[in-house]
């Protein structure tokens, strides 16, 4: 019998929104939002983010004055507890779902051999 692709996916997504990393990273972001000026600070937080992304996909240099703007605007969130807490529940999130990927990945990967 074969497997149904799109029904296992939609099993892991279940699974992702059940786990305790999606819930740590729903209360924060959540904690975030309730508090505007922490809301502020983390949304300028991203723009700047999305803004260095889009110029770097865009093959377009950065100055050092964006990097430098960049770093200060990462030192402020990072003394903000509640941001802190946010992006350490990003970065659990993420690292849960490269492992994930690598998982998914691997018959790919036994199929073509690694990519070295």
């Amino acid at each position: 019998m074969a497997v149904n692709l799109y029904d296992s996916a939609y099993e892991l997504e279940k699974a992702v929104r059940e786990s305790d990393e999606y819930k740590a990273l729903k209360q924060a972001y959540d904690d975030v939002n309730a508090d505007p000026s922490a809301k502020a600070m983390f949304d300028n937080f991203r723009k700047i983010q999305m803004e260095l992304q889009q110029k770097q996909m865009m093959g377009q240099d950065i100055t050092q004055e964006e990097v430098e703007q960049a770093q200060k605007t990462v030192a402020l969130v990072q003394q903000h507890a509640q941001i802190s807490k946010l992006m350490e529940a990003e970065q659990r999130m993420s690292m849960m779902i490269a492992e994930m990927n690598k998982i998914i990945m691997k018959p790919l990967e036994e199929l073509y051999g690694a990519v070295e």
